[in-house]
């Protein structure tokens, strides 16, 4: 971090607090129920995204390169809650809010990171199902293991340069008068405007870090599946088609849990209550890593069919222990 430091200028005296304060929500009685319902959601993600990955690392059948986005997926989903959920509880349920200044940086990273390749993740399995509709018989050349191994990894090195830089540039604000972000976490945009130096640059990311991260995404994904749409209208049946869309539920599903509530805050932006900005986002922070491996679950047949197979093996294990005893 010294470097953005150093980039500015050896004179700049920076005043960063020992700390900072995290709000929460605000004049909402009994609000510590809404916690621990954070908490039951945090362990049923655990729980979900946990089977999820058992199965794809047991069952040799899953080793598929869709697959690999999914355990990918439920990976940074366990993560990503992993590192939110616990903190937040102790903040607030503990009465734990003050946070140091590099705890704070620190949790941002992480949350900022997880949260952003959930997106990106979207983007691998979108990917995956245009090719396997589309172009189904280059399928298995055009998406391989190291091809997804190699998509993914580029997404995840991208997604810590990009929220190092954000967090490196926070490092050069001075903090003058309040220290209480207004949010569930520290977060960058409730941050960089406590700043009393210029925060031009934190501006600048600001802005460019939803297009990237949220917007390209978004549309990549949508217009993948108009053109799965268009394609399948010209040279398939109706039940041909519908066919063809069911293998894109799941994913689907996936897409509208992630990304409705975000449109929904950015689009209410400058109308939106403080209180409700924060219960929008922390719920599509916590509900999708739990949601994720029950739609997957319910809605794979091949998940569906791994689960059946494992649960035999194991009684059929539990049943030889018992009759050699």
């Amino acid at each position: 971090m010294d470097f953005f430091n150093s980039a500015l200028g050896r004179n700049i005296t920076f005043v960063r607090p020992a700390y900072f304060i995290i709000s929460g929500l605000l004049g909402i009685p009994h609000i510590k129920f809404y916690y621990v319902f954070l908490f039951f959601v945090y362990i049923v993600s655990v729980l979900g995204n946990t089977v999820v990955m058992a199965v794809i690392y047991l069952d040799h059948n899953l080793r598929t390169p869709k697959y690999i986005a999914v355990f990918n997926l439920a990976f940074v989903d366990l993560f990503g809650n992993s590192a939110l959920v616990p903190k937040l509880l102790d903040i607030f349920l503990f009465n734990h809010s003050y946070i140091p200044y590099n705890d704070c940086l620190t949790f941002l990273f992480f949350c900022y990171t997880c949260l952003s390749m959930q997106a990106l993740n979207l983007v691998a399995l979108s990917y995956d199902r245009l090719i396997a509709i589309i172009f189904p018989l280059h399928y298995q050349v055009r998406v391989t293991h190291r091809f997804m191994f190699s998509m993914i990894a580029s997404f995840w090195l991208f997604i810590i340069i990009a929220v190092l830089i954000a967090v490196g540039l926070l490092t050069r604000l001075s903090f003058c008068n309040s220290v209480v972000i207004n949010s569930y976490f520290c977060d960058h945009g409730q941050i960089y405007r406590l700043a009393c130096n210029d925060h031009f640059p934190n501006y600048a990311v600001s802005c460019l870090y939803p297009v990237l991260i949220f917007w390209l995404p978004l549309a990549f994904i949508l217009l993948s599946y108009l053109y799965i749409g268009f394609t399948l209208a010209k040279v398939a049946t109706v039940q041909q088609g519908l066919k063809a869309f069911k293998t894109c539920i799941g994913h689907l599903s996936l897409v509208a849990i992630y990304f409705i509530p975000l449109l929904i805050t950015f689009t209410l932006m400058e109308n939106i209550h403080p209180n409700a900005r924060i219960i929008n986002l922390s719920l599509t922070s916590v509900f999708p890593p739990m949601l994720n491996p029950i739609i997957y679950v319910l809605q794979t047949k091949e998940i569906k069919e791994s689960v059946k197979r494992l649960l035999k093996v194991s009684g059929k294990c539990s049943v030889r222990k018992l009759t050699t005893m």
